[in-house]
C-alpha cells in the first residue's frame, strides 16, 4: 500500500479534562476551595494527536467517545487543531472518557488525576483490525496505554507488519503491562516510572535511567527515551554500526504553572519532528525544549503551542524544517 512519509496515525484514547486548581492537594476526607476550574479536551492519545497537529503535522485519529455531551466537544477540539478525526467512532450507551484533576500550586504545579476511561475501554483487537488500511498507510503509528493493552498491541503488530515505524509511549504507567507488544515497537518513550514498570531498575538520575533505556532495547525497540521531567530526557539508540548510543539532552528551566500533559506534548512533538525527516536526536532535544514551554500554561491541549505561536515568540529554532 502506497505510504505518505509524513502521516502520522494515533490510536488511542480521548478524555474529557475537568480540572480544579487549588492551593494544595486535600487530604483523605478532606474538602478544601478550588481557585478556579476549567474543562478541556484530553486523553494521551488526542492529547498527542493534536500536539503534532499543531506543528502541521498530518495526523489521523483512531479512536472512541461515548453520545454523550463530551464527544462532540473533544471530536471538535481534535478538528480545530488540524487532526483528522473520521476514524473516531461514537458508541451508543457508552460514556466519553473523563479526566478528574487537581492541580496543587503549592506543589509547583503538579496534578492528581482520577481517570474513567469509559468508551476507551472498547477499543479491541478487532477496531485495530478494521482500521489496517490506515495504519498501513501512515509513516508513523503512536499508540500509548489508556486504552486495553489488547488492541494496542494489535494494532502495533500491524503497523510493524507493514513497515510502519512504531512509536509506544506505555503511559499511564502500569506495573502489568503486556510487555510482549515491545517485539513490535521501533520507539519506546516513558517517563522515570513507566521505565521502571518495564524493567524493574528505578531511574531517578542520567545514570540509572540509562540502565534502564538499554534494558528496554533488549525487548525490541531501536530507541528509548526516558523523560526526567525539567532535567530533559535520555535517548537511547541500538546502531548496526556503533551499536547503542546513549545522550542526555537537558531541559529548559521554566516556571511550572499546570504540568497535566506535558508528557504527551512531548511525544507528540518528537512524532511531528520525526515526520519533517528532522534527526531524532534534534527532534528530541526540539521537543524536550516544546514541552518545558507548555507546563508554563494551565490545561492539556490548550497549553500546546502551534508552530505559528512558537515562530511569533521568537522560537523558530524549535520548528525550523517543518
Amino acid at each position: 500500500m502506497a505510504r505518505d512519509r509524513k502521516k502520522i496515525v494515533v490510536f488511542g484514547s480521548i478524555v474529557h479534562d475537568l480540572i480544579s486548581y487549588t492551593s494544595r492537594f486535600p487530604r483523605p476526607g478532606e474538602s478544601i476551595r478550588g481557585k478556579s476550574f476549567q474543562q478541556g479536551a484530553g486523553g494521551k492519545g488526542a492529547n498527542q494527536a493534536v500536539a503534532a497537529a499543531l506543528l502541521g503535522a498530518q495526523v489521523s485519529m483512531i479512536g472512541k467517545v461515548g453520545d454523550d455531551i463530551f464527544a462532540d466537544f473533544n471530536i471538535a477540539s481534535m478538528g480545530k487543531a488540524g487532526v483528522e478525526t473520521s476514524a473516531v467512532e461514537r458508541m451508543p450507551g457508552s460514556t466519553t472518557g473523563t479526566a478528574t484533576i487537581t492541580v496543587s500550586e503549592e506543589a509547583g504545579g503538579e496534578n492528581s488525576i482520577v481517570v474513567t476511561l469509559g468508551a476507551n475501554m472498547e477499543m479491541s483487537p478487532e477496531a485495530a483490525e478494521k482500521a489496517e488500511s490506515m495504519i498501513a498507510s501512515a509513516a508513523i503509528l503512536l499508540c500509548q496505554a489508556e486504552i486495553p493493552d489488547a488492541a494496542t498491541k494489535k494494532a502495533l503488530e500491524i503497523g510493524s507488519k507493514h513497515g510502519v515505524t512504531t512509536f509506544l509511549n506505555p503511559a499511564p504507567g502500569d506495573p502489568n503491562l503486556d510487555k510482549s507488544m515491545l517485539t513490535f515497537v521501533d520507539i519506546i518513550c516513558t517517563n522515570e516510572n513507566e521505565a521502571e514498570f518495564i524493567t524493574g531498575i528505578a531511574a531517578p538520575t542520567p545514570v540509572e535511567a540509562e540502565k534502564a533505556a538499554r534494558a528496554m532495547l533488549e525487548r525490541g525497540p531501536r530507541v528509548a527515551i526516558i523523560t526526567l521531567g525539567p532535567r530533559g530526557c535520555l535517548l537511547a539508540e541500538r546502531t548496526a554500526a556503533d551499536g547503542i548510543i546513549v545522550s542526555f539532552l537537558p531541559g529548559e528551566r521554566v516556571k511550572a504553572v499546570d504540568t497535566t500533559g506535558a508528557g504527551d506534548c512531548f511525544c507528540g512533538t518528537l512524532v511531528a519532528l520525526l515526520s519533517s525527516g528532522i534527526s531524532l536526536k534534534e527532534a528530541a532535544a526540539r521537543a524536550t525544549k516544546i514541552a518545558s514551554l507548555s507546563v508554563m500554561k494551565r490545561g492539556t491541549q490548550s497549553s500546546y503551542s502551534s508552530r505559528v505561536e512558537l515562530i511569533a515568540a521568537g522560537r523558530k529554532e524549535l520548528v525550523e524544517g517543518i
